[in-house]
């Protein structure tokens, strides 16, 4: 088999999974399992083929005309590129959703909607693996769409609940309004550059033969980051994240570890050439990035329900990749990308088993119950690993990557060559020491509240009406499976500079101190303050006392879904309501109106027609006469 062949396959074998699922789902529910996992396995191997095959060497192209634009240089090509991200990255993909297909057989056991929500999963992983693989930015809004309308029915699995219907909608727009003008930044793009091919348009503005231009560089990197901060959960298109873990805990991991939200980052790295010709544009990044991973570090330090503090811990993670774009260094952002991916989908998937031994997920609830990591032991060490990976204590595979975007970071702001890639270089290295604090401190938070007892507190084992069930070997398994990367993957920061593009990925030691410093110092902090906590009242979560009056807005994500409503939401729906009222009493009246008029006319002529001859005759004489006396008046007067 070809390595093209192979390539090709990936995304195709999950779709036709999806399809078959829709089509034959109910009538043969024996099927679904199978179809839901052995494709995307089968992908997941192909991945690692072309991978194998692949990494490391000249990238890989191949097209197929499918469709006139009107215009022959303009064409829509069924493109592939196969460089060392896109291999990587389409590794990641597949093995995170394979892992999510084989957790969902337990996690979903017995849900009436599990062929529904199976067949969803994989069409969502076949778009991300679209949106990897192709060089045809049409192919790729194709699958970033498609991603789009996946989102939605999967965070509202559970429609019954009011909660997951309008996380859905809420989801579904808010990545909307980033999309619209996404659209139009890819317009504007193909039409300076003359193409719709990524490559192409990379090799034109970065080689030293080329002197093409973008007519409007600024314009068009802002355009597309608007919909890299929906689809992306950055500021100020976040708020749908924390939201959106109204839907099942596997798609929540698959949505935050390997697709929708990682694809505004792989859609940077790809493009960057076209936002590094805006100076202006990766200031902004740079600052969008800032507030989005401090802001999301000090929401999540608030949040009382696991899965959201995951949320906003994904939020501040991707604004870490954001960064390291905006410094310009995109081996370091798809490197926190991948090792993200490996200790996110652990960390969910371990909340939850967790959720399902407690048959909760929030920390107050969770701070009274004894012996849950005696309950669910998989679960504690597993979720212990993934968070020693997100706070980057070292070796874990967070450190590594983590330490790859502070050192870009240091390296930009230390450049005097350049005073924007200076500037932005400072506001990302200041912003991601802060967060590397607040990132242990609430990672150190949820540990301690979720798994561990007070010292001098009795234990109890776990009251019966809070056990929901245990989990499954395949829940378990997949658990283990995703500890080796978020444990190992760190340490091939030595080789994939072979697969990318050459840059060191090592750590340095000035920003290694600072770094595992600052999470020293957070991790401390917070078990501190959970000690404190408990000898002072017997409470054990020691968020509020630590964050003091900023606890209340962080928790309330700082209060922007509020002032949306304010800004946005009511505006809208005064407009609507006013618009209601035109169409339906002014409009509505002057339509009826106009249907009256020949209504009464009808009436008064259908009334005359009385079929009596006399009555007739009456009326033509009397017409005549009219007739007669109007023609005297008129000659008499002339």
């Amino acid at each position: 088999m070809t390595v093209t062949t192979a390539a090709v396959l990936v995304p195709l074998l999950p779709a036709l999974a999806a399809a078959l699922i829709f089509l034959t789902g109910r009538r043969a529910p024996g099927f679904v399992q199978p179809l839901a996992v052995l494709p995307t396995l089968a992908a997941a191997g192909l991945a690692v083929f072309v991978a194998v095959r692949q990494g490391g060497e000249e990238p890989l192209t191949a097209a197929h005309r499918l469709a006139p634009t009107g215009n022959d240089s303009l064409p829509i090509e069924l493109a592939l590129r196969l460089d060392g991200f896109a291999v990587l990255v389409a590794v990641l993909v597949a093995v995170v959703a394979t892992c999510v297909q084989l957790y969902s057989t337990g996690y979903l056991r017995g849900d009436r909607r599990y062929p529904s929500y199976a067949a969803l999963v994989s069409l969502f992983t076949a778009a991300m693996l679209l949106v990897v693989y192709t060089d045809d930015l049409i192919v790729l809004l194709v699958g970033w769409e498609v991603m789009g309308i996946c989102s939605y029915f999967l965070v509202g699995h559970y429609w019954e609940t009011g909660a997951a219907r309008a996380a859905s909608l809420k989801a579904f727009l808010v990545t909307k309004l980033g999309d619209v003008p996404f659209l139009i930044g890819i317009l504007a793009l193909a039409s300076d550059a003359g193409t719709f091919r990524i490559s192409t348009i990379v090799a034109r503005l970065t080689s030293s033969l080329s002197s093409f231009e973008l007519s409007h560089p600024t314009l068009i990197a802002l355009l597309l980051l608007a919909g890299v901060a929906g689809k992306s959960a950055q500021v100020p298109l976040h708020t749908w994240l924390p939201d959106a873990m109204a839907g099942p805990t596997p798609a929540s991991a698959l949505i935050h570890a390997a697709t929708m939200v990682a694809a505004g980052v792989y859609f940077v790295a790809r493009l960057l050439p076209v936002f590094t010709a805006s100076a202006a544009a990766l200031i902004v990044l740079a600052v969008l990035a800032a507030l989005t991973m401090t802001g999301s570090a000090l929401a999540a330090l608030a949040q009382d329900d696991i899965k959201r503090i995951l949320a906003y811990s994904t939020i501040g993670q991707l604004g870490l990749m954001t960064g390291a774009l905006a410094v310009a260094n995109r081996e370091a952002a798809v490197f926190h990308l991948l090792t993200h991916g490996a200790f996110k989908a652990l960390l969910f998937l371990a909340a939850g088993v967790i959720i399902h031994t407690a048959g909760t997920g929030s920390l107050r609830a969770l701070s009274r119950l004894r012996g849950l990591k005696e309950r669910a032991p998989d679960a504690y060490w597993t979720m212990t690993i993934g968070l020693l990976a997100l706070a980057a204590i070292p070796p874990f595979s967070g450190f590594f990557s983590k330490e790859a975007v502070i050192g870009a970071a240091e390296h930009a702001a230390l450049d005097s060559g350049s005073g924007s890639a200076s500037v932005a270089g400072w506001i990302v290295l200041a912003a991601a020491l802060l967060t590397a604090l607040l990132t242990a401190a609430y990672a150190a938070r949820l540990w301690l509240v979720a798994f561990h007892d007070p010292v001098h507190a009795r234990p109890e084992p776990l009251p019966a009406g809070a056990v929901h069930e245990d989990s499954t070997p395949a829940m378990t398994t997949v658990l283990w499976l995703l500890a080796v990367p978020a444990l190992l993957l760190g340490l091939t920061y030595r080789t994939l500079p072979d697969w990318l593009d050459g840059g060191s990925l090592a750590p340095t030691l000035t920003t290694s101190v600072l770094a595992t410093a600052a999470a020293l110092t957070g991790g401390l902090i917070m078990y501190a303050g959970w000690r404190r906590a408990y000898e002072a009242d017997a409470a054990v979560d020691p968020g509020p006392a630590l964050l003091g009056p900023l606890f209340a807005p962080a928790g309330a994500g700082f209060g922007l879904d509020t002032a949306y409503r304010t800004v946005f939401v009511r505006p809208t729906r005064a407009a609507a309501t006013l618009v209601r009222f035109l169409d339906r009493t002014v409009i509505d009246t002057y339509v009826r109106g106009a249907a009256t008029a020949p209504g009464l006319l009808g009436t008064l002529t259908r009334r005359a027609q009385t079929g009596n001859v006399q009555t007739y005759l009456a009326a033509l004489i009397g017409g005549a006469l009219v007739l007669a006396v109007a023609a005297v008046l008129v000659a008499a007067g002339g």
